[in-house]
């Protein structure tokens, strides 16, 4: 018997021969009907994901992965307003990227193409059903997604509401698919479906992007988990260290590009420090420090290396005492994930060194790192944030779904 994700595997690559036939209306008018019938069954959706909460409380789910999965109105209306502004950005597909002529006379020319089938392994987040779903149709691809247990009644709903809208399209409704079976198992036979699926992308934790990135035979575009930090250096403006910190860390903290630490230069000492920390004590932020920080202030609970290497997704935030940007640097360079990294000064020689030498898909000077996604760049919805260096990096918008294809055009030519 043909188990579920080879059989929707086998649907997608068959209709990605169709896809590869539509026009940029085609696409963009199926995008529009998508956003359309998700606000005018926006009540259906709401009450599928009142049993992924109800779930996830029953479970003992944290408030703040709770917070992910949630969709109300507004959400939904975000999520629909994704799609529109995917309709408005210009489809790559097809693109002109080189044109040259051979001394033979054979002109050569270099095109954006789709991917192909892109099968999409993701958590808790509903939304980013949709978003890979417009990103991956507006390019020109398939895709099969594999999204977490905890949102599945959502899924569910979100795929039907979907495909209900592709069928008065021109798109193949085979083109969405979504697998509904929550065993891990699902996961890794997704892994190895060559000739099926043409790359996996992965989108969560730590233990589910290193699983993936381990076990495929399938080409995998990583994106990775966040484990941000922003520095504050010995001439930063006080008032803005503490708003950029605060946003980064309060301002939505279940999202990868949110902070999970905070660097102090030792120049600013106590009272510093106390400025930095007020906003986060008062929003119940629990710390955790270095020594240093844990005699400049009360209430910081030790840190160790551990602390330093967690991604927490949650109301949690070391704090380490350092000498200079040298040693936020190393810090950095420790324990970062390459994804998006924060700078707080007034002296311009230190903003541009930050900037040049840490390894990150995204570094900052006085701005936070929050901003790290694809609508804040003006890409539209975002298929991920990748850390990775082949191929994309950093939020992933719609060139980062297209690989490229030469056209060779003769007139009898042969080689010699």
């Amino acid at each position: 018997m043909i188990s579920e994700v080879r059989q929707k595997a086998a649907l997608a690559q068959e209709a990605a021969a169709v896809m590869n036939r539509l026009t940029t209306e085609d696409k963009n008018a199926a995008l529009l009907a998508m956003a359309d019938a998700l606000l005018a069954r926006q009540e259906e959706l709401i009450e599928a994901n009142a049993d992924d909460l109800q779930r996830g409380r029953d479970n003992g789910t944290s408030s703040s992965l709770l917070d992910r999965l949630a969709l109300d109105s507004a959400r939904i209306e975000g999520i629909a307003e994704g799609l529109r502004q995917i309709i408005e950005l210009p489809d790559p597909v097809g693109e002109l990227l080189e044109q040259f002529e051979r001394p033979n006379g054979m002109k050569v020319e270099k095109i954006r193409v789709p991917l192909g089938v892109i099968g999409m392994i993701y958590e808790a987040r509903p939304n980013v059903t949709v978003d890979a779903a417009g990103l991956c149709l507006k390019t020109g691809n398939c895709v099969v997604l594999r999204g977490g247990s905890a949102a599945l009644s959502s899924n569910r709903k979100l795929i039907d509401i979907l495909k209900y809208a592709l069928a008065a399209t021109a798109l193949p409704v085979d083109a969405l698919q979504l697998i509904e079976d929550s065993d891990r198992a699902s996961v890794n036979e997704m892994l190895k479906l060559n000739g099926l699926l043409d790359v996996v992308i992965p989108r969560g934790g730590a233990a589910l992007i290193r699983n993936v990135v381990e076990n495929a035979t399938v080409p995998v575009i990583e994106t990775g988990a966040g484990i941000c930090h922003v520095y504050v250096d010995d001439t930063a403006r006080l008032d803005m260290a503490a708003s950029i910190a605060f946003n980064a860390k309060v301002q939505r903290p279940s999202v990868c590009n949110s902070i999970e630490t905070m660097l102090v230069h030792r120049s600013l000492g106590p009272s510093g420090l106390a400025t930095l920390l007020a906003p986060m004590k008062d929003a119940r932020v629990e710390l955790r420090g270095c020594s240093e920080a844990q005699a400049w202030m009360d209430g910081i609970q030790e840190a160790t290396d551990e602390n330093f290497a967690t991604e927490y997704n949650d109301y949690i935030l070391n704090v380490r005492i350092v000498g200079g940007l040298d040693e936020a640097l190393a810090h950095i360079r420790r324990f970062g994930t390459k994804h998006s990294e924060c700078i707080v000064t007034e002296t311009g020689a230190n903003a541009q060194r930050f900037l040049q030498e840490v390894d990150a898909a995204a570094v900052y000077h006085n701005v936070s790192t929050r901003f790290t996604d694809g609508f804040e760049f003006g890409f539209g919805a975002e298929i991920g944030i990748s850390t990775q260096k082949l191929h994309a990096r950093g939020p992933m918008g719609l060139p980062a779904l297209t690989s490229t294809k030469y056209r060779i055009y003769g007139n009898g030519q042969t080689r010699g």
